[in-house]
């Protein structure tokens, strides 16, 4: 036996009895906010290419640059350059981009760009058509009770000008624009948590549905789930996250989608 704390005997090893455990208390921990649980997510859609007809732009390249390479080559460096004014700190509106990438691929190529030039591009690129499947496609997706979204590079007024005329824009709930909140273009982590917030959902509870694979890194980085369309001349990236979901078209996405979350709902109803 040995002396307690307090004089009296005690068993040994009951003496760190007689001390207070010394505190552990560190600096409050933030409270996470918790969001309500979907049984299925919300889907956001990108705009150019995924839901609608990039070819439509392709005669303009035609006739200014007499080279089948030219459209995918400055749609390219569109993607790049809002990148890296993004990057640098820089905001330019997409469209503006899209002009000044337009007249330094021809610079490259000894080419004058005239302002008509510029105008058709903007003007064609507004009114791309959908690819043949999606309207039916959304259609079916919002009849299963997905609710649909759009986020873009673009302007609302040109996204607004594209869904218009493609017929589908009645199809989504609200329609989100970089220019109009982050001012930084995809796949900046802000361009998709600020639709996480003004939604206020669970990142985890939102998909993104893209053509193009730095969308859905973006959007996979930001915790969002994601799916892949391959559109002509696209193709998955085997380094990195992939996606949850990838399909030739926007209707072999929704089937995915509408087999994946019908079997779950059938479950949990079998389940009660």
């Amino acid at each position: 036996m040995q002396l307690g704390c307090v004089g009296q005997a005690m068993p040994v090893g009951k003496q760190r009895d007689c001390f207070p455990a010394p505190s552990r208390k560190g600096p409050p921990v933030p409270e996470r906010k918790v969001f309500p649980v979907p049984e299925q997510p919300i889907i956001v859609f990108d705009v150019n290419e995924t839901l609608l007809d990039l070819d439509a732009i392709r005669p303009v390249f035609n006739r200014i640059f007499n080279d089948p390479a030219a459209m995918r080559l400055w749609f390219a460096d569109l993607i790049t350059y809002s990148e890296a004014l993004t990057l640098a700190g820089v905001y330019v509106p997409f469209t503006d981009i899209g002009a000044a990438v337009l007249r330094m691929l021809a610079a490259t190529r000894g080419i004058t760009v005239s302002d008509a030039d510029g105008a058709e591009l903007t003007d064609r690129f507004a009114t791309m058509p959908p690819h043949p499947e999606v309207p039916a496609a959304l259609r079916r997706l919002r009849d299963h009770g997905f609710r649909l979204f759009t986020l873009t590079d673009n302007t609302l007024e040109i996204s607004g000008r594209q869904l218009e005329r493609a017929g589908v824009i009645d199809l989504f709930e609200r329609r989100f624009s970089v220019d109009e909140t982050v001012r930084r273009h995809k796949p900046a982590p802000e361009a998709y948590h600020s639709v996480a917030v003004a939604l206020e959902v669970d990142p985890g509870d939102i998909c993104l549905i893209a053509s193009h694979v730095w969308d859905t890194i973006g959007a996979d980085a930001a915790g969002w789930q994601t799916a892949l369309i391959l559109r002509e001349g696209n193709a998955p990236l085997d380094v990195g996250p992939q996606p949850n979901y990838i399909g030739q078209d926007l209707d072999a996405i929704a089937d995915q989608l509408i087999g994946r979350y019908a079997t779950a709902a059938s479950s949990s109803r079998a389940g009660h």
